[in-house]
């Protein structure tokens, strides 16, 4: 019988949010409540259960898994130390085990700590040992910095974007754990580094340029030796030093194939990587070409305050480039602003209020709004997501109709890469001439295949596509989009633990 250890710890962080993330900000379970937790869902966690549950020789030692309920600003040191505190208290208390499984996201930053994962897979061997193995499950936004690398034996990243393969990826982790665990198997990893920083609709890997990577990675995996394959291009918001885009291969005990392999993925991409960026639209023009839009729906798209990617969720950018154009179509968008939300609630359903929306969290960027609203509705904040049907929780939330505008208010940031918090607070965006939609990228049927026209704004905002304008101090250098000229000799850095 096997002792599986299975801890968690995500979160995705905006160096450039200003607010910092703090431990409040983040689900916690210990012991059996993991357990517990990742049966109700379909995350990698719960994958990775799957496959332990269909083993008759796993016993199962859940130690401690730690999740943000937002991705946000940098961590705080007093919250990182707690936090770190926990999860190496929980695999301490685990007691002895064969093995671990680690679910992280690799985009975290705190205060105290560019490399957070590696710093917690680090101290997790001095707790349980150099010889048993380690498997990690990362999000391809994930920064795959060498300490993590040699405290693993393998890792496994999604192969989806916009993600949806979170299930499926800890099942792969888990899959290999046990190979390890059996003996039928030695990993060795290959790891490319790829000095870029990618961004835009060539990164969807259903049909952008990234595909091919993906499609390779895949490939590899399904070969006779193949154990994990993938690329992973980090998340450009998060200024470490050891940002950069990486090609990884895990192989069974061939390190010349997983340095071949690497090498292909890595020169694969780099093929691509002038098209992997976002042509943006100034916010006067885009909402310019919004008014010429007579029938549908336009979709403003302004990743800039994308709160899935670590933005504060203040931005009021687009709604007062629309206000001061006379703007005369119904908008609806979304925004954080916990004074605005306390005093609609104050005021009362149907009550009209003077108030002022955004900057609330990011002042520097967002000059507050003066307006006269009506509120519409008020709700706590808790609601279940559209894509995967997760508990999320927005804060006190209230609907305000100003003039033209309908604006969502919570009081802290939440996920909004899918329709959900506006379906939650009774609004369609089909009903709307304009829509502004804080992500990225969202699966095609919630906007891009219905909408009229989708326009990504140029907007400002700590998660801004445009990078050049964000300010990176310490990220390695020079690097494609911030510097002209990057030259690419990829080099395959191979990393192997010793196996009992």
């Amino acid at each position: 019988m096997s002792r599986i250890a299975i801890a968690e710890c995500k979160q995705e962080v905006s160096t450039f949010n200003p607010a910092p993330s703090r431990y409040e900000d983040f689900r916690t379970a210990r012991g059996q409540a993991v357990v517990d937790y990742h049966r109700t869902v379909r995350e990698e966690v719960s994958g990775a259960l799957s496959i332990f549950d269909s083993a008759d020789d796993v016993e199962l030692a859940p130690a401690f898994a730690v999740s943000s309920n937002t991705s946000g600003g940098v961590l705080a040191a007093d919250s990182f130390e707690r936090l770190s505190g926990e999860f190496l208290n929980g695999l301490a208390e685990a007691g002895r085990v064969d093995a671990a499984y680690f679910c992280l996201h690799g985009a975290m930053q705190a205060e105290n700590e560019n490399d957070p994962e590696g710093y917690l897979l680090q101290e997790a061997r001095r707790i349980l040992g150099e010889d048993i193995p380690f498997v990690v499950s990362l999000d391809l936004h994930g920064i795959l910095t060498d300490r993590m690398l040699e405290h693993s034996d393998a890792v496994v990243s999604y192969h989806t974007y916009p993600h949806v393969d979170f299930f499926e990826t800890g099942a792969r982790a888990a899959r290999i754990l046990l190979k390890i665990v059996a003996g039928t198997v030695r990993p060795v990893t290959a790891r490319v580094k790829i000095p870029v920083l990618a961004r835009g609709d060539e990164m969807i890997t259903e049909t952008g340029a990234v595909s091919g990577c993906i499609r390779l990675a895949e490939s590899i995996e399904a070969s006779g030796a193949g154990l994990s394959a993938g690329v992973m291009w980090g998340n450009p918001f998060t200024d470490v030093p050891e940002l950069r885009t990486n090609s990884f291969v895990v192989m069974n005990d061939d390190q010349n194939a997983a340095k071949s392999h690497a090498i292909e993925l890595a020169n694969r991409f780099w093929q691509h990587h002038e098209k992997m960026q976002v042509p943006l639209t100034s916010l006067a023009d885009a909402v310019q070409q919004a008014a010429a839009v007579t029938t549908g729906t336009v979709v403003m798209m302004d990743a800039a305050d994308a709160t899935s990617s670590g933005a504060s969720g203040d931005s009021n950018a687009i709604v007062r480039e629309a206000v001061g154009q006379g703007y005369p179509g119904r908008l609806l968008a979304p925004i954080v602003d916990p004074a605005a939300v306390r005093q609609a609630m104050a005021a009362g359903v149907g009550a009209t209020i003077q108030t002022t929306v955004g900057g609330a969290l990011d002042p520097a960027r967002f000059e507050p709004l003066e307006l006269e609203a009506r509120v519409r509705s008020l709700s706590d904040g808790r609601f279940f997501s559209e894509s995967f049907g997760w508990n999320w929780n927005s804060g006190d939330t209230a609907v305000l109709e100003a003039d033209n505008m309908t604006l969502v208010v919570g009081t802290r940031p939440v996920s909004l890469f899918d329709r959900s918090w506006f379906y939650a607070n009774g609004q369609d965006p089909q009903r709307f001439d304009m829509v502004v939609v804080k992500s990225p990228h969202c699966e095609p049927h919630m906007f891009a295949d219905w909408c009229a026209r989708k326009i990504n704004v140029d907007a400002p905002g700590s998660t801004s596509a445009n990078l050049k304008s964000l300010g990176h101090t310490i990220c390695g250098r020079p690097i494609f989009p911030l510097d002209a000229g990057v030259e690419f000799h990829p080099v395959a850095d191979v990393f192997r633990r010793t196996q009992p």
